[in-house]
């Protein structure tokens, strides 16, 4: 079952224990592992983390690692979807509240499987998508 759906900073955050993540966001997801539920993941995060690598703003090994995560079975972190059936539902997060599209994607995903999305942005925050922070 699914617990909720990670922004690409909350899901680098936890996986490396960065303070900056939110002791609600940490208590959330550490809750969904203890209740055997998963975070998503949305591929656009993954798309997300390639291009801060190539830009030099996080380390390369960051990739690496949340792919381990998400072919670790036990670990709370899975893969979610990246459909037409996600992309249907983009047109429910307004581009003048959400205006990046990979963090469209990601609430959409959120939206799509009937979650809260769990990120810091404030422009996810006061949009329509239920978040955590």
């Amino acid at each position: 079952m699914i617990a909720g759906v990670a922004d690409t900073h909350t899901a680098l955050w936890y996986l490396f224990g960065d303070p900056r993540l939110s002791a609600t966001a940490k208590a959330f997801i550490d809750q969904a592992a203890v209740d055997r539920r998963s975070i998503e993941i949305s591929p656009i995060s993954l798309a997300e983390i390639v291009y801060l690598v190539e830009k030099n703003r996080i380390p390369t090994s960051a990739l690496e690692d949340l792919e381990a995560a998400l072919e670790n079975e036990n670990h709370v972190f899975k893969e979610a979807p990246f459909t037409k059936e996600v992309v249907k539902v983009l047109h429910r997060v307004s581009s003048e509240d959400v205006p990046d599209m990979p963090d469209r994607v990601v609430a959409a995903t959120a939206l799509y499987l009937g979650v809260p999305v769990i990120s810091k942005d404030r422009r996810i925050q006061t949009s329509s998508v239920q978040s955590i922070w």
